[in-house]
């Protein structure tokens, strides 16, 4: 059995912090671990670091390796190594039709292999208990059937698609846990009353966006009811890679679930929340005695029922209630609790307004480490680097900028034209423009240095990389 974990997805309700550049699933906002850190940690208790899968996209990849990488160092485990780049964003359908191939023709998979879709970004416990879900799923595939995971609704909720339950069935020796339905339908996100009449009526479920299947089932639901994608499947991996693009931007749901008679519901008795809105982060998280939420630097009084994220600066609080408050360097979101799901209409009117906050943070993280804006104005731009240990930048100039580099922590191997130095806390070093350079942490801690750029023009793509040991080089 494998596990495919989906890691490419957008998370605009969670605006402001969770942006284009730097998703969901990257966020650390229940715990020390990453969103993906947790979903991944969970899958350990049913599959080894082999055989999972995380499909992801190149903006992503090196997010992805750095979450996997520190998750196998607190594990002592080897790094899931298993990651697909999908070349464009097609939705879930091509990206199981290509985690399929990739498990096929580079793990050797056969037909009867099972394989669990997960998304990258819930929060699901207790996880014994979800691991022994996974292997119920297992056997429940091997019958035939896809698998798809219910949630128990707990409230009218108008986020989540939904799930009827049809004729029962059980495994033989699956006890209580061993109950599965056939589905009866698939519903769109309802209205509040549409909500409060599933709720009512109950034999509804959420839809968790998990799946399990063996290959050769899926295959055939795709050559029945997607014959587009599974055509794709007979070409070799690499193909299928190549022509990506031409693959429908399809659901899985649309694509097979809402077609098939195959489909099969597993109820869970646990805790699941997609944290699909500033709502759902309020509930998953504990609360002082007043119910509030409070991250970072805040102090309220008289304020009830409210959650409260400070980035960086003191945010105080007087006499509010049922609200929510997340500040960011350059943005903050306040909202009345039960409104968030309409955050994605902000982030819309942003990207219609060519806004970059829709898109970007201050901070910048890259495979070498991060950068953040201090300050920008004609002409010049003032940025914080930390490059991580061992790592280095491109070698690369720019035609309309010149840089000053000076160091406030660790020590940077800097290259500019033939020439090689050495700088620490103190120090700096001035890059002309035209002028090819690098910039290297040889050390054992963080680098982290102020970068003064000036010129006619300083933005980003005013980089042109000649070497790069992560493949970004593009020459003139």
């Amino acid at each position: 059995m494998k596990a495919l974990v989906l890691a490419g997805g957008s998370g605009t309700r969670l605006w402001p912090l969770s942006r284009k550049n730097y998703r969901k699933q990257f966020l650390k906002l229940n715990s020390a671990k990453s969103l993906l850190q947790q979903t991944v940690e969970r899958l350990l208790k049913a599959y080894s670091p082999e055989d999972i899968v995380v499909m992801t996209n190149d903006k992503y990849k090196f997010h992805v390796l750095s979450d996997m990488n520190a998750l196998s160092e607190s594990k002592h485990l080897t790094p899931v190594s298993n990651i697909i780049l999908e070349p464009a964003g097609r939705n879930t359908a091509p990206a199981i039709a290509l985690g399929i191939k990739y498990c096929l023709e580079k793990l050797g998979c056969k037909e009867d292999e099972v394989l669990f879709v997960s998304p990258s970004d819930h929060i699901i416990r207790p996880v014994d208990r979800f691991a022994r879900y996974i292997r119920l799923s297992e056997e429940i595939a091997q019958k035939g059937q896809i698998v798809t995971f219910g949630i128990k609704p707990t409230r009218p909720e108008t986020g989540y698609g939904y799930i009827r339950a049809g004729k029962p069935a059980s495994l033989q020796a699956g006890g209580s846990d061993g109950k599965y339905f056939k589905v009866d339908k698939f519903a769109e996100k309802p209205d509040i009353k549409t909500a409060r009449e599933y709720f009512k009526e109950g034999g509804y479920f959420w839809n968790s966006g998990m799946f399990a299947f063996s290959i050769g089932t899926m295959m055939k639901e795709f050559k029945k009811h997607a014959p587009g994608i599974r055509k794709m499947l007979d070409m070799s991996f690499d193909e299928v890679v190549s022509n990506f693009r031409d693959m429908p931007d399809i659901s899985i749901d649309y694509a097979v679930a809402e077609k098939s008679n195959r489909i099969a519901i597993l109820p869970l008795d646990l805790y699941w929340n997609d944290i699909g809105s500033w709502d759902s982060l309020y509930d998953v998280v504990d609360k002082d005695k007043m119910g509030n939420v409070r991250m970072g630097d805040t102090i309220s009084i008289d304020t009830k029922d409210t959650l409260v994220i400070s980035s960086k600066r003191l945010i105080s609080t007087i006499g509010i209630e049922d609200c929510l408050i997340i500040d960011t360097d350059d943005a903050v979101l306040v909202a009345k609790k039960g409104e968030t799901q309409k955050v994605k209409e902000i982030v819309n009117k942003l990207k219609a307004d060519n806004r970059k906050e829709a898109l970007e943070h201050l901070t910048t993280y890259r495979p070498w480490g991060s950068y953040t804006v201090l300050e920008e104005g004609q002409r010049y731009k003032i940025k914080r680097i930390v490059v991580n240990p061992g790592e280095r930048l491109s070698l690369q100039m720019h035609y309309h900028r010149s840089e000053h580099w000076v160091v406030v922590r660790g020590a940077a191997k800097v290259t500019v034209g033939d020439k090689e130095v050495h700088i620490h806390e103190n120090e700096s070093a001035y890059v002309p423009k035209s002028t090819r350079h690098r910039l290297e942490n040889p050390g054992k801690v963080p680098l982290e240095l102020i970068e003064v750029q000036n010129g006619e023009y300083v933005g980003e793509d005013d980089i042109v990389r000649l070497e790069d040991v992560y493949g970004r080089t593009k020459k003139p």
